[in-house]
């Protein structure tokens, strides 16, 4: 088993005894599969289970795999409307097991892959949206005084901000010359909207397999992964998750509705979405609509790209990595077809 892979439990378990109060061994490890990034591990202890997420070892891009950043997010938000695991302990010392982590509650529910949600009925799929739709507009609603958050990223220039730095990263992390990702690039960069001064914390990868569910009730017990959250423009969360529903079904990690009949299953249409998500927010009407969806299937093409490279590295942190490389072309071809035809 490679090292991302592993752990010291003796050597962590001494350490999580001295440092999570009331934790005992002796303990066990299970890395979940799933997750591109950060290797996160199933811990079984005396004094009960827990959840450990950690860096990957090796080197990494700068900011990426900021565990410290989820940690503090998640420790912020325990008393907000944002269902969150209860956070236990950041270790910043690499030497414990190799990289930083953290520790969490571990909370016992579902995770659905499928954005169809087979596993449950046209009721409960309704419901299922509904709930996304009030958690995502429970996050944006999120008093960054109050909770402590508002130094958590740069106020204003959100997506110029994120152009640059993802530009930056698909070019760290560049295989091969992909002619839609330049085309996609170039017309990000002219029709970048004037910032309206929107703020709030966003997650930054807003999706159905990133939420722990209760386990049988349509609702929301955590929402996972913040690896990605900052501060931000909301609309960049609502354009990402109507992205991935764009997408075809069988994407991987990424499961969309491309294709199938949303009435049919129960799930509501992108613009009845879009319009609940505006209702609960008090907005309008929204300008700019394919910018936001186009700049959210670059932004995810350039992680995939991240990804691939890890892969070719050997530093992944799934074993189904390598399907990331293939996956960069379609996303920013899809993009440029919404700029081509429309939202």
């Amino acid at each position: 088993m490679s090292q991302v892979d592993t752990l010291d439990t003796d050597r962590l378990t001494a350490y999580l005894e001295e440092h999570v109060p009331g934790f005992k061994g002796p303990m066990s490890a299970e890395k979940f599969e799933g997750g591109q990034s950060n290797p996160t591990f199933r811990i079984k202890a005396a004094s009960g289970e827990y959840v450990l997420r950690r860096q990957p070892p090796g080197k990494l891009l700068k900011s990426a795999h900021a565990v410290d950043r989820e940690f503090r997010v998640m420790n912020a938000l325990r008393d907000s409307d944002v269902p969150v695991p209860r956070m236990y302990h950041l270790c910043e010392d690499r030497d414990v097991i190799g990289s930083m982590f953290y520790v969490m509650e571990f909370c016992q529910g579902r995770i659905f892959w499928d954005a169809a949600i087979p596993e449950v009925d046209n009721a409960a799929r309704t419901a299922m949206y509904t709930e996304m739709n009030r958690v995502l507009a429970a996050l944006h609603d999120v008093d960054l005084d109050a909770v402590g958050l508002t130094d958590y990223g740069k106020p204003g220039s959100y997506f110029e901000r994120q152009l640059g730095r993802w530009t930056k990263q698909y070019r760290a992390s560049e295989i091969n010359p992909i002619q839609a990702m330049e085309d996609l690039m170039a017309w990000l960069e002219q029709n970048l909207p004037a910032d309206d001064g929107q703020v709030s914390l966003v997650h930054g990868d807003y999706r159905l397999d990133n939420m722990m569910w209760h386990p049988t009730e349509p609702k929301v017990i955590a929402v996972l992964d913040w690896e990605l959250s900052t501060l931000g423009h909301p609309l960049a969360d609502l354009a990402y998750q109507c992205m991935q529903l764009r997408m075809p079904p069988e994407g991987g990690n990424l499961s969309g509705l491309q294709g199938k009949d949303r009435h049919a299953l129960g799930i509501p249409t992108e613009q009845e979405y879009v319009a609940m998500y505006c209702e609960r927010r008090g907005i309008d009407r929204i300008d700019h609509w394919e910018f936001y969806l186009a700049f959210s299937f670059f932004r995810l093409a350039a992680i995939a790209q991240g990804v691939a490279k890890r892969a070719q590295e050997g530093n992944a942190s799934s074993k189904r990595a390598g399907w990331a490389a293939q996956v960069v072309e379609p996303l920013a071809a899809m993009a440029m077809k919404i700029v081509r035809e429309g939202a």
